[in-house]
């Protein structure tokens, strides 16, 4: 919801609910009420004039961009400002890696410490009950002055009919300075300018310590954002190269990464290998070894060896920036927790009020002498201490820490719903081409006839298959080239559909391919063919090498698991994950992968628009489902799942239709996405008890319940600094996610 400012007294207005608007010059204005607006109608000029300030060099110019409120998403405005509902600062929603000037920050502070000056003298004159019309001067600026955002945010509350703790300490200070403004003129009375004065300094302070707390929040983000580069090194057509900044890198541009640099785009490497370290990423503390056709990240770090890359993804393209977008997104969604504190929020202030008035009328009817000073502090003590804030900030805070702390760890939420069920999760659904496994061919196996080698057979059979774009082809050129086998130039290339191909490489006559075409040919295969069997019930896919006209060896290919699938597995077992694989290859293929991983149900040839139906069906078990998967055709078991996990290697739709992603493509990402769900549900659950269990000790307290039995009262001042605290707290104890090992 968007809010516009009264021109006249400056309050935020929402358009649809304006008490009145008034169109001049084209432009609708609003106001809060139709007095503001009758004086815009006698002299509109007056109130548009420009207003001329002079802004020191040192100061950075607040950006007109969008800002909302981390307990209330839905208010968003342009500009900073405070919360109509309750009163907080407002953040902006993208954060930038330059230190901005928080405004509310440097305001805030600028008040407390002018307040804590005046507030010394008041209270000093106040324990000795000495010149109350030197603590009425004093004590004045402090409450009307310093503490007017506070008055601002209450009536703000009023007139929005949401009432939170700004309204209950506009109410509880401006009773306590009414009332002794008033006892100046009657002597007899006594006067409680110092309980005013120090509230609104110890409130001060309370916003002073929770702006800063909420700005380390939005660390994760910026440590992010400082990945990349300012600048690239950019090969021109001439041979020549030079320095750009980074927003004019354009796709496809060649760019020189030299050792100990940083990439500065998403592309791919043409020449040169290296070792790159991505933890900043994908949180894997290793270096991976790149090669020619290897893809590279934007924002890591060239470790040892330089390569030219191409550039593919650039500005908001690149992985980092859509990480970036994600974690912002993320941090501001609400996880379904939230529903609880929003509801005893909703009626937590009319209650305090309540009981501050039944306070004051039992402390006047029956309490101690003198009485009506007894019932006013009571009464104040009461609203002063009840903090609302702190119960709406247990849940978003933790929230906004642990997806940042997450997205370090290469675990990218969507969702806070999805954080918060991923501890939940008994089942796990995985697909198995690019999830399990690689997601692409490589030769497994080569095994040569008796009077040829390894390499021989690779030599020819990638020498032929060069000219190919069949995949098992690229799987066993992309083998000669790791094992640095040169390849020879092919003639009379020809394709046979469904066999294989031939032709000549140096002068002697080459087929690759699979049985059928060796019996074309008349070629026995001899014990070759036992041997391929063999490598079949393994799951591979084998092609029969022939030079003319005589078996030389064969080659088995098959999608290889990922290194990192055999320790995820057991990870997630001892998590006590059930583990389902759901594949749309054979079942002997499926049951090969599965034994091998300890998988513990196998569920294969499934059609692509199955999978979702798998999915449900194992809910209705009165399972709690999560899918892991890759490819487009997991998209809609993604979304059907209670969590959708998506490899950050995998297709966009993928990507889009999961809760998580985790960058490196790696299953140990979901064993880190379980920990830190339970971690982070376990500091909102800590978060929401502090918050309760200080509102259900403090207002009796506050109330007086202690002094029939031990004479204890509370002055409005502890209440004060216990308000203060529970909110800081609860940001404290949030911000102990960033330290959790994942």
């Amino acid at each position: 919801m968007f809010f516009e400012i009264d021109p006249v007294c400056h309050m935020q207005v929402m358009p649809e609910t304006a008490a009145a608007r008034y169109e001049y010059k084209g432009k609708t204005y609003y106001f809060c009420n139709p007095r503001c607006r009758d004086r815009f109608k006698a002299n509109p000029e007056q109130f548009l004039a420009p207003v001329k300030l002079e802004i020191p060099k040192s100061k950075i110019e607040v950006s007109e961009s969008i800002y909302t409120c981390p307990m209330h998403p839905e208010v968003r405005q342009r500009g900073p400002g405070a919360c109509p509902k309750c009163g907080m600062a407002l953040e902006a929603e993208m954060v930038t890696l330059e230190e901005e000037v928080n405004p509310e920050l440097v305001d805030m502070t600028r008040r407390f410490w002018i307040a804590a000056a005046l507030s010394v003298p008041v209270l000093v004159l106040g324990m000795s009950e000495m010149l109350p019309v030197v603590q009425f001067i004093l004590a004045t600026p402090v409450v009307l002055w310093a503490g007017w955002p506070l008055f601002q945010r209450a009536w703000a509350s009023i007139v929005n009919r949401s009432p939170n703790m700004f309204t209950l300490i506009g109410m509880g200070t401006g009773t306590a300075y009414v009332y002794s403004a008033t006892a100046v003129l009657i002597p007899s009375l006594q006067v409680y300018f110092e309980a005013a004065a120090v509230i609104t300094t110890l409130v001060l302070l309370g916003q002073v310590l929770e702006l800063r707390a909420r700005s380390r929040t939005g660390a994760a983000i910026k440590s992010l954002l400082g990945l990349a580069p300012r600048t690239a090194r950019r090969l021109l057509p001439n041979g020549l190269e030079e320095e750009v900044a980074l927003d004019h890198v354009h796709v496809g541009d060649r760019l020189r990464i030299r050792p100990g640099e940083k990439v500065p785009v998403d592309g791919i490497i043409l020449d040169g290998q290296s070792s790159v370290d991505e933890s900043m990423i994908s949180g894997e503390p290793i270096p991976a070894e790149k090669i020619p056709g290897d893809r590279v990240i934007g924002g890591t770090i060239n470790t040892t060896g330089g390569f030219i890359m191409r550039a593919e993804r650039v500005g908001h393209d690149t992985l980092l920036s859509q990480i970036v977008t994600m974690v912002s997104q993320a941090q501001r969604s609400r996880a379904p927790i939230q529903r609880l504190a929003d509801v005893v929020s909703s009626y937590f202030v009319p209650a305090v009020v309540i009981a501050a008035v039944v306070t004051f009328i039992v402390w006047l009817t029956v309490g101690s002498e003198p009485r009506f000073p007894h019932a006013l502090l009571n009464a104040v003590a009461v609203l002063i201490i009840a903090c609302p804030c702190a119960l709406g900030l247990a849940t978003p805070m933790s929230i906004m820490v642990g997806v940042g702390r997450g997205a370090a760890a290469g675990v990218l939420i969507k969702n806070a719903e999805a954080l918060e069920v991923m501890e939940k999760v008994d089942t796990l659904v995985v697909d198995k081409t690019g999830t399990l496994t690689e997601g692409k061919p490589a030769v497994a196996t080569i095994v040569p006839a008796s009077e040829f080698t390894d390499s021989e057979v690779l030599r020819f059979a990638a020498s032929i298959e060069q000219a190919s774009e069949h995949p098992l082809a690229s799987a066993i050129v992309h083998a000669a080239a790791e094992r640095n086998v040169p390849l020879l130039p092919a003639k009379e290339f020809r394709s046979v559909t469904g066999k294989g191909v031939m032709g000549k490489v140096d002068e002697r006559a080459v087929a690759l391919g699979n049985l059928k075409l060796l019996e074309d040919f008349a070629i026995g295969a001899g014990a070759l063919r036992d041997r391929a069997d063999g490598l079949r019930e393994e799951g591979q896919t084998v092609m029969f090498l022939a030079l003319d006209g005589k078996a030389a060896g064969l080659i088995g290919v098959a999608d290889p698991i990922k290194p990192s699938t055999v320790e995820a597995i057991r990870a997630l077992h001892s998590e006590r994950l059930r583990i389902v694989m759901v594949t749309g290859d054979s079942r002997k293929t499926a049951r090969v992968v599965s034994d091998r991983l300890g998988i513990d149900e196998v569920q294969a040839e499934v059609l692509p628009q199955h999978k979702g139906e798998i999915v449900k069906q194992l809910q209705k078990e009165g399972r709690i489902v999560a899918m892991a998967g890759d490819g487009i055709n997991d998209a809609p078991a993604l979304a059907a799942a209670n969590v959708g996990i998506a490899m950050g290697t995998g297709s966009d739709i993928a990507i889009q239709s999961a809760g998580i992603t985790l960058v490196k493509g790696d299953l140990r990402g979901i064993v880190r996405a379980r920990v830190l769900s339970r971690a982070t549900m376990k500091n909102i659950r800590q978060n929401l008890f502090l918050a309760f269990v200080y509102n259900i000790l403090g207002i009796p307290i506050a109330a007086g319940v202690l002094y029939p039995l031990f004479g204890l009262l509370l002055s409005p001042m502890i209440a004060s600094a216990a308000m203060t605290f529970s909110s800081v707290s609860v940001i404290t104890n949030a911000l102990r996610l960033r330290r959790i090992q994942l």
